[in-house]
């Protein structure tokens, strides 16, 4: 025994006398300052206050004397003292080695996650911390807690401006609020400052529209990103602007070449409005406000027409004060002039203009039912459309909570900042769920709540003009955001009512938004739960729609390949749009009356929605999203073209061995078994494993980028994915073509491209999903 007892009588001397080795527990307990684990330390004065020992008796040297006589009071102080050094040493080591181990965080079947106490430090360590823990139910139950219709109310007056478009100092003044906040957060912000062209009315010239020699008016409204000059032709009404609409009037016979048409707002963007009427030679385009209800005529209108995002001057890469400009622009950019008119400047339109009845399904309520006319040949608009181009910096504004385990990878949770007019639901609501959110999520943080991976808070300037600050962001941080932002969750106008709820997003993100709506509650509906609210179990048909390039996650998706999702409380389901977007009407008293009076009750259901969605994927050991949802998209647009291509075998435009689908229907069974490869990975593998867990998630985090076709530059194709993208090398343009081709003599190279670019994009996706390269095999 003597050796032990005097290796152990060692170990505790030198702890009582201070030299630098000291007991050291390893708690692991993250630092709240920082995204690495901290060594929790129990020093020397620390173990001699907890063992309650008089320090003078035991803090001379660490070396036992020579022994003498056994029966002299010396030897019996230190026969005493062993039998102290030896209870000492039992009892540390009986502390080490039966700690209660950490419960493990959870992982996508629920299992419970550390919450650490934040204990108070000093220059010497920081002491002993309990260690409770939180499940998913604690998690939702504490995001509750911390969100309020009060704060609501309070934050959305403080961010509430009439002035605030895109690099005016309303602009900044919001985004130093933002800013302010974020720091008082101690959320790590920052700016990220861009110079971009924004086009807006000239100052002295006005833009005016002329029916034959009479002066129609001058409107104050634009369409920023219209060709600049002048034009005339004879105007036709074409409804919607839809390909449908301009088809249906070729096919009564009037041609739309050098023709100015006139739309009303709804059903698709204004800027698709204007590339369609493109596309059938049209010179010009007006464009109405059609608003149900009473409203006032005179009301102005104001939008941008690049079919495109970002900065239509610089496409493809970003607009950092540095970066030399080569004279480019957009593909999106239209070649024809662009404006809005009031509802009563196309009222008097309407009533001089002659020719043959619209259809049923072309009038509206803006004049008499009988009263709307395609137009005719005398009836002559023109269009003057003055606007310039004007160089101007804006800010993107971030702030990041990190994660504890992972803080390299995260989700970003964005919202616009700048807008035309009010904009008091198109940025003002999303701005105010964005920073209580934040607020939300770093109390949850103090009180105890560890995600393993972070979130990034980004307020964006430039929405209005074509989601600018975003897109800038992602081109100029596209190789850094690379399989590090796995998820995107916009807040863009996502309370505009209160009778239905819609969203749009990546398939990866469905299942995790139906789980959601089955646990959020609707304040403004008696607490009710949005499953008991909206038709859960109809999830595809009645909440689920395409996601538009006007959507401010589109960038991220279709561009950058990262899930994204937007979604939106509204009160119209025949309208994608809320009805006062892009006028002076988008205000506080008219999302009142949408809501019932109930704005701060629907913004805690909206926030309730983003941030579970968020917590979920920062908390669980497996991202939340789901491969196999894929699966099925992908075998519906195989299936139509598999269809579409037998047609045309069957037409004998080919001969049957010279074109098959085969391949591609190969391809999409790979990517079914690897989907179904990875949940069998993850079901029976220990999730414990950092490196392990870490490697599952990084062959779920590649799927979404590994869909953008990379056959196609993004300079010149920047929407490059094969199902939310455009261009040659997408599914819907594959199944188009096959549509349109009628004759052997058509483009029948392209199509072979198509079809043999399209199915190597999704098999290399399935391969990467797969796993290690020793794993695949290329013959199946």
């Amino acid at each position: 025994m003597s050796g032990p007892i005097n290796h152990a009588r060692a170990k505790i001397s030198k702890i009582f006398n201070g030299e630098p080795q000291s007991y050291t527990r390893f708690n692991l307990a993250p630092n709240t300052d920082g995204d690495n684990s901290q060594v929790e330390v129990k020093l020397s004065t620390e173990v001699e206050e907890e063992l309650d020992v008089p320090e003078a008796g035991h803090r001379h040297a660490g070396r036992s004397p020579a022994r003498t006589q056994l029966c002299t009071s010396r030897n019996m102080f230190y026969m005493a003292l062993g039998v102290l050094l030896i209870f000492v040493t039992g009892y540390l080591v009986g502390y080490m080695t039966h700690q209660k181990p950490m419960p493990s965080q959870g992982s996508a079947e629920g299992v419970e996650c550390p919450s650490l106490q934040l204990a108070d430090s000093n220059d010497e360590g920081v002491v002993n911390v309990p260690e409770p823990t939180l499940d998913w139910n604690d998690i939702t139950g504490m995001l509750r807690s911390k969100l309020s219709s009060s704060a609501f109310v309070q934050t959305l007056s403080e961010f509430s401006s009439e002035n605030h478009q895109a690099g005016s100092q309303g602009d900044e003044v919001l985004a130093n609020k933002v800013l302010g906040i974020f720091s008082s957060l101690r959320m790590n912000p920052w700016n990220d400052e861009h110079y971009v062209q924004l086009q807006m009315p000239s100052r002295n010239d006005m833009n005016k529209v002329f029916f034959g020699s009479e002066e129609v008016g001058s409107p104050q409204g634009y369409l920023a990103y219209s060709a600049p000059g002048v034009k005339q032709g004879r105007v036709v009404y074409a409804n919607y602007g839809r390909v449908e609409d301009l088809k249906y009037l070729q096919d009564v016979g009037i041609n739309l070449n050098g023709t100015v048409v006139l739309l009303r707002t709804g059903k698709i963007s204004l800027a698709e409005k204007v590339a369609n009427a493109a596309k059938f030679a049209a010179v010009a385009v007006l464009i109405y406000p059609e608003i149900p209800g009473n409203y006032d005529l005179n009301t102005e209108l104001y939008g941008h027409v690049h079919f495109g995002t970002g900065d239509p001057y610089t496409p493809g890469f970003p607009s950092f004060n540095h970066t030399q400009f080569p004279p480019s622009k957009s593909s999106g950019l239209p070649e024809i002039l662009a404006q809005t008119i009031t509802a009563a400047m196309a009222c008097e339109i309407h009533k001089k203009m002659g020719g043959k009845d619209a259809p049923v399904n072309f009038k509206g309520k803006l004049i008499d039912f009988d009263s709307y006319k395609l137009g005719d040949s005398n009836n002559i608009v023109k269009v003057v459309v003055k606007n310039n181009e004007v160089d101007t910096r804006i800010h993107n504004i971030f702030g990041v909570i990190k994660g504890f385990v992972d803080p390299d990878r995260y989700v970003v949770i964005g919202a616009q900042r700048d807008s035309f007019s009010w904009g008091y639901a198109k940025s003002t609501v999303g701005t105010s769920l964005l920073v209580e959110l934040a607020k939300a999520i770093t109390e949850m943080i103090k009180a105890g709540f560890r995600p393993r991976r972070s979130i990034v808070f980004a307020s964006w300037s430039a929405g209005d003009f074509g989601s600018i600050g975003s897109t800038e962001w992602l081109e100029g941080y596209l190789a850094s955001l690379d399989r590090k932002a796995f998820t995107y969750i916009s807040l863009d106008g996502a309370v505009s009512g209160g009778d239905l709820f819609k969203a749009s997003g990546s398939p990866l993100l469905h299942k995790l938004l139906k789980e959601t709506l089955n646990e959020v509650k609707i304040l403004a509906k008696k607490d009710r739960f949005l499953y008991q609210k909206f038709d859960v179990v109809n999830f595809e048909a009645k909440v689920l729609e395409p996601m538009k390039m006007e959507d401010g996650a589109y960038p991220f998706l279709a561009f950058s390949g990262i899930p994204s999702i937007s979604f939106r409380f509204v009160s119209d389901e025949a309208s994608p749009h809320y009805k006062y977007f892009g006028t002076p009407l988008d205000t506080k008293d008219r999302l009142d009356i949408a809501t019932g009076q109930k704005v701060g009750d629907f913004c805690v259901s909206a926030a309730q929605v983003a941030g579970q969605m968020a917590l979920r994927l920062v908390h669980d050991h497996l991202l939340r999203l789901d491969v196999t949802t894929y699966t099925s998209f992908l075998r519906k647009h195989v299936a139509k073209i598999n269809m579409n291509l037998n047609q045309l075998i069957k037409s004998s435009v080919w001969a049957p061995t010279q074109l098959s689908a085969r391949w591609l229907i190969s391809a999409v069974g790979s990517y079914s078994r690897a989907a179904d490869d990875l949940l069998n990975d993850a079901q029976n593998s220990d999730l414990e494993d950092e490196e392990t867990c870490r490697k599952i998630n990084d062959r779920i985090m590649r799927v979404e980028h590994n869909l953008l076709s990379p056959y196609v530059s993004p300079r010149d194709v920047p929407f490059r994915h094969i199902l939310f993208g455009f261009g040659n090398y997408t599914l819907t343009a594959l199944e188009d073509h096959l549509k349109n081709l009628k004759t052997p003599e058509a483009d029948t190279d392209l199509l072979r491209n198509q079809l043999a670019l399209t199915t190597w994009t999704i098999q290399s996706c399935a391969n990467d999903l797969a796993g290690d390269v020793w794993v695949l095999d290329n013959m199946v």
